[in-house]
């Protein structure tokens, strides 16, 4: 069972990060840093989009729009952290 459980945190760990890259890299298209027309940049966008939007879906739905700002992957990260907690308290009972 432990196995099992340290398995989700590593990937809800690697989800984070994902989530993480993914807004920095939004941040650097935003501010044409980064071209989304580049053949490199284009397909790492559209794979992060792919793997990211059906994460962000879910809150963008329960959330009223906002102008101009997104706070969905703060949200999304909120949550992954909520349940790597959960996660570790019911495995791990006797760690502070």
């Amino acid at each position: 069972m432990k196995a099992v459980v340290l398995i989700l945190l590593q990937i809800l760990n690697i989800a984070t990060w994902i989530i993480v890259i993914q807004a920095v890299l939004s941040w650097l298209v935003m501010f044409k840093v980064l071209d989304v027309r580049n053949s490199v940049v284009g397909s790492i966008w559209g794979g992060l989009q792919r793997l990211t939007e059906p994460l962000y879906r879910p809150v963008r739905n329960l959330l009223p729009p906002m102008s101009g700002i997104d706070i969905t992957p703060l949200i999304v990260i909120l949550f992954i952290q909520f349940l790597s907690y959960v996660l570790t308290i019911y495995v791990f009972p006797n760690v502070p």
